[in-house]
């Protein structure tokens, strides 16, 4: 409605609260949106704002009301969808959320920040495929301009074209020397091909521009040891903890970057209460379902029986061999996936997303046992991923550790494939999970008797696939033996590939390639011992893990 065509008390009500949208004072808005709202029902403008602001004020169940009256009045009204997709998103409701970016896309094609912010929750999903489309839309829509180079980045980054995001980063960081998102995302784009000290400063400066990025002290600390010396690092911390309206995901990221640092200076019982105090703040936003976990895995265990037989090879001439590396996370999968990767004729794939995406959706049809047509079109569909990754490799390793899950339905596909289960101390592994942040929308936990279930159900799952499948195509590596004698398991691992020796493998700290894994840091470091039995140190703090001792 024009403004002219408000009733003239109500022209005031909306000039104070523009005034203190302007001014960043969401909350004082409030209350003359509420009346302007209250006088002219059912307008989308003023709903629209009153939305807006109680978004602001981080009243998301409100918002989330108000925003769909606005809509309800102007389903047109692009934004406004925008708008209730933040909300949905903010309020841990990430389906709703996207629901909401694509209506606002679809209404509104060029509103970048719609197909930006669709593509960052797609990625935060898992969903690469999807997100780098959306980022496309996002600088296709938004051409030359900060948040249209920054989108381009990230859509490089999700086909592991990180030279270029780089380029395209330094771009936006021309045109905003001081943005905050351009920065983070430069930062942990350069950790991840080693370059600590770099990413560190860029980190800091998102930090200082943007506190509310104080979870990015949880990648900063990652970069290297802290020592007596980070003082002032350890005070700025502790003063971020206390930010007023600091979403829950990055106060947990702050305690667990305190928690890494006492750990490095020895202190442990305080480290393992920041990693405590990390975990109860993760479970409040998304709580790990341990009977859904267990079901499905009662479900593979039943469905991949002794009648499980291997296929003749789905994989055609030239096409790569590809060698998965499963466990639990942090039972040493980055450093196997280094060590092979070190060989001229394998080539890294990272963590790609393909079997747990086609895992689910088999599951969610039924989980019938997968016939000809299946098999065949799993085969095709993932070697034509690992094609366009490495096409000129002979042998692809692919280190999702969540394929333990799908080792059944891999091997039914791929019977020619290469399945390296990672084993390691159990409490080592546990202890480690419970100090790394994990995304927040993947179903895992991180602690307490959820982990501990997780971890028995996992034994369960991975000692059915010990028996059923065959010696030669799943294989075990022990990290403590690895790590003990490096040489004698390397070789045992390179024939079991059909691998010849190489010498370059072991030194995985030589090889160059980017690592997208929380083991970033711990990647580029010789083979070494130290982590070892590192449970004794949390000894009398391990509280519900200390059965993993049994």
């Amino acid at each position: 409605m024009p403004p002219a065509s408000y009733p003239p008390h109500v022209v005031p009500l909306l000039t104070l609260a523009a005034q203190a949208l302007s001014s960043g004072r969401p909350g004082d808005a409030l209350w003359p949106l509420r009346e302007a709202a209250r006088c002219v029902p059912g307008d989308a403008g003023i709903l629209h704002d009153l939305g807006v602001a109680l978004l602001e004020c981080g009243q998301m169940g409100e918002a989330i009301s108000i925003l769909r009256g606005a809509i309800a009045a102007d389903p047109a009204f692009a934004d406004s969808h925008l708008r209730l997709g933040v909300a949905f998103e903010m309020a841990d409701a990430p389906e709703q959320a996207l629901a909401a970016y694509s209506r606002a896309c679809a209404l509104q094609p060029a509103l970048a920040d719609a197909s930006y912010r669709q593509g960052h929750l797609l990625e935060s999903l898992g969903r690469t495929t999807p997100a780098a489309a959306a980022f496309r839309r996002a600088t296709a829509a938004a051409p030359g301009t900060t948040l249209g180079l920054i989108a381009a980045a990230r859509a490089l980054l999700a086909n592991n074209r990180d030279g270029e995001a780089e380029k395209k980063l330094r771009q936006a960081l021309v045109r905003e020397p001081d943005n905050a998102v351009a920065l983070e995302l430069l930062g942990n784009t350069l950790a991840e091909a080693g370059r600590f000290a770099e990413a560190r400063e860029c980190l800091g400066r998102a930090i200082d521009r943007a506190p509310w990025l104080a979870g990015s002290y949880y990648d900063m600390v990652r970069c290297r040891r802290i020592g007596p010396e980070d003082g002032e690092l350890m005070q700025r911390m502790h003063a971020a903890l206390a930010l007023p309206g600091l979403h829950p995901v990055q106060r947990s990221r702050i305690e667990l970057a305190l928690g890494k640092a006492a750990s490095d200076l020895g202190k442990h019982e305080e480290a393992m209460r920041h990693f405590d105090a990390a975990e109860i703040l993760r479970n409040g936003v998304n709580r790990f379902d341990l009977s859904a976990f267990e079901a499905r895995v009662a479900r593979l265990i039943a469905r991949f029986g002794t009648g499980l037989s291997a296929v003749a090879s789905a994989g055609g001439h030239g096409d790569p061999v590809p060698i998965f590396i499963v466990g639990l996370p942090r039972s040493g999968t980055t450093l196997l996936e280094q060590i092979l990767s070190a060989h001229p004729r394998v080539a890294a794939a990272g963590e790609l997303p393909f079997w747990n995406e086609r895992g689910l959706a088999w599951e969610q049809a039924g989980g019938d046992e997968p016939d000809a047509t299946l098999r065949a079109t799993l085969a095709r569909d993932y070697l034509r991923s690992l094609r366009s990754i490495a096409p000129r490799a002979a042998y692809v390793t692919d280190k999702m550790p969540f394929n333990f899950q799908w080792a059944g339905l891999i091997h039914a596909a791929l019977p020619h494939a290469m399945i390296i289960h990672c084993r390691r101390n159990l409490l080592d592994t546990a202890l480690s999970i419970h100090q790394t942040h994990f995304n927040v929308h993947m179903a895992f936990p991180t602690g307490g008797e959820a982990l501990v279930g997780y971890v028995r159900a996992y034994q369960r799952l991975v000692s059915h696939w010990q028996r059923l499948l065959p010696p030669e195509r799943f294989i075990e590596i022990d990290y403590e033996a690895l790590v003990e004698t490096p040489e004698p398991v390397i070789r045992q691992l390179l024939a079991a590939c059909g691998l010849a020796w190489e010498e370059a493998c072991l030194h995985p700290d030589r090889n160059r390639r980017v690592v997208k894994t929380p083991s970033k840091w711990q990647a580029r470091q010789p083979i070494y011992k130290g982590a070892v039995g590192r449970w004794r140190c949390y000894e009398p703090w391990l509280g519900s893990l200390r059965v993993l001792l049994e």
